[in-house]
């Protein structure tokens, strides 16, 4: 799915999902640079970023994966 994200000064780093006008704040990630691991949403998703390198400027929009309910969640 395509993701924007951005940081803001009150809510930290956070995600946009365009086709369910949904934002939220970015909680838990795998890595400190985001990228290549999962993170971890407050509405309780968790989504898999592709490799980007660590100097990637936001705000970007990104595809990402979400995880299903399965039981793969970190």
């Amino acid at each position: 799915m395509k993701i924007m994200i951005r940081r803001s000064p009150d809510a930290g780093l956070s995600i946009y999902v365009p086709k369910k006008d949904l934002e939220e704040p970015i909680v838990e990630s795998e890595y400190e640079t985001l990228w290549g691991g999962w993170i971890k949403l407050a509405n309780g998703w968790v989504l898999d970023l592709p490799e980007m390198p660590s100097g990637t400027a936001l705000p970007i929009t990104i595809n990402a994966k979400k995880r299903g309910e399965s039981g793969d969640d970190p």
